[in-house]
């Protein structure tokens, strides 16, 4: 950590607006003028959309990640976790990785701390779910599922192989369909290299409390979504809640009860809790209040973006739609960080604000290899796709989306490669556990048991 007496712009976060608002600020900012620390307790962002396909083995996990210290060289980048923020003082109390916490002036922060899974008080949830934010579970799932593959395949227990052969996931946003469709795409191809597992054997369940999946594309291609995920064999159960799921025994709220080793969780996300001790303005559900201008109201150097900010949206209220917030996803985020950045300049600088001003240009799903869903808005006209050509819609975009040119060429080879080579189907779970076996080796053997007397004269009788 330097010592500088530059001003300094403190970065709370390194995802999606972290690390494009610190690096448009760096580029912009005249030699010297600023020092830009960033802090999160990871040394890399997420590229997110990326995540179902990384689980299913169709992208490295490693090219779904950003190195921050290689894409923001000029910056400070401290891995650790802010816990406290005084804005009297402009000091930031920071946690590091290892040893005591310290604090850390700022003249100037932004708040992209983005969001975590929101969950519920479900019994048995939080020892037995899955979750889908971070590459980890990412390559936790694909590596779990699998296993589940080799455990049917070595019992003829049919209440083992039942339970291993099941997957049920919550939640039918972006997140839950698109995973499902990857997961199931991935096992179905497993499966061809099994004596005793077939996709017929499997049953693949997705729940859902809302009367719709994929809501975000609208209602037609939420439906064909529905309809094709059915036509893969996969359950959909939507008005439907999970009651529990103690020891993986799955119980829904329609009736349904089923036993799981594989419980994925992607029922939305909420606001970072950390926010709460930072002494923000917060909204109804935790979110950062933000001016048009992506400030937090009330102060004029803190700005807020991303999962984390209830950021106005200017372009739906202009037609007509009131108290509109723009929705969390990668398409505001990326163009929230790019204003937060040039205000953050200005602001230094003594210039006006820009206001943060957006329509939605569609959305764009992928349900598995050559299956997708795209809605894309050109003015009034709204263009509706679906399967393979929705599909290359999404790869497309997203190909274009993920930050660096480093990323983007990594993307695109996995993918080149996959038309022409097939799926690596290998479990790695090991690797959850690297030195268990290096510790069975190299343990003290247990020391022998001592000899009792009777043993004892019996071994010296034999002697003699």
């Amino acid at each position: 950590m330097s010592t500088t007496e530059r001003p300094r712009i403190l970065v709370v976060g390194g995802g999606y607006v972290g690390l494009y608002a610190a690096r448009r600020i760096l580029k912009k900012m005249r030699y010297a003028e600023a020092t830009v620390t960033v802090v999160d307790p990871r040394s890399y962002m997420t590229y997110q959309p990326f995540l179902p396909e990384a689980a299913a083995g169709s992208i490295s996990p490693r090219h779904v990640v950003v190195p921050l210290r290689r894409v923001l060289p000029k910056a400070e980048v401290l891995t650790g976790r802010v816990t406290t923020i005084d804005q009297d003082r402009k000091v930031a109390t920071v946690a590091p990785l290892v040893g005591e916490a310290y604090e850390l002036p700022f003249d100037y922060l932004v708040v992209a701390l983005g969001a975590v899974s929101r969950t519920f008080p479900i019994p048995g949830l939080a020892e037995q779910g899955i979750g889908m934010k971070g590459v980890e579970e990412a390559i936790g799932l694909r590596n779990h599922v699998l296993e589940q593959l080799d455990k049917a395949d070595s019992t003829t227990d049919e209440n083992v192989r039942r339970k291993a052969l099941t997957f049920v996931f919550v939640g039918g946003g972006f997140a839950g369909a698109e995973t499902i469709g990857e997961v199931e795409d991935m096992a179905r191809d497993a499966a061809k290299y099994y004596t005793s597992v077939k996709r017929e054997d499997m049953r693949f369940l997705l729940v859902d409390v809302a009367d719709k999946i994929l809501p975000e594309v609208g209602p037609e291609l939420g439906k064909w979504g529905k309809e094709h995920l059915e036509g893969r064999g996969i359950e959909v159960y939507l008005k439907t809640g999970m009651d529990s799921c103690v020891d993986g025994h799955v119980v829904l709220n329609n009736g349904l009860e089923v036993d799981s080793n594989t419980i994925v969780w992607t029922a939305g996300v909420k606001p970072n809790p950390a926010l709460a001790r930072y002494g923000l303005p917060l909204g109804p559900r935790g979110h950062v209040d933000t001016q048009t201008t992506l400030q937090v109201q009330g102060s004029d150097y803190i700005w807020a973006a991303g999962d984390n900010a209830q950021v106005p949206d200017v372009a739906a209220r202009k037609a007509g739609v009131e108290n509109a917030w723009c929705p969390p996803n990668a398409q505001h985020a990326l163009r929230q960080a790019k204003v937060l950045a040039d205000n953050v300049v200005s602001g230094m600088r003594g210039f006006p604000q820009k206001e943060y001003s957006h329509a939605n240009k569609g959305a764009v799903a992928g349900l598995g290899l050559h299956k997708g869903v795209a809605m894309i808005v050109m003015g009034k006209m709204k263009i509706k796709l679906k399967g393979r050509l929705a599909w290359y819609m999404h790869r497309g975009y997203h190909g274009l989306a993920v930050p660096t040119w480093n990323r983007k060429i990594r993307v695109v080879a996995d993918w080149t490669l996959a038309m022409f080579l097939k799926r690596e189907v290998v479990s790695l779970g090991a690797m959850e556990t690297p030195r268990e076996e290096f510790y069975e080796a190299a343990k003290p053997a247990p020391a022998p048991a001592a000899k009792t007397s009777a043993s004892a004269g019996s071994e010296k009788a034999k002697a003699s």
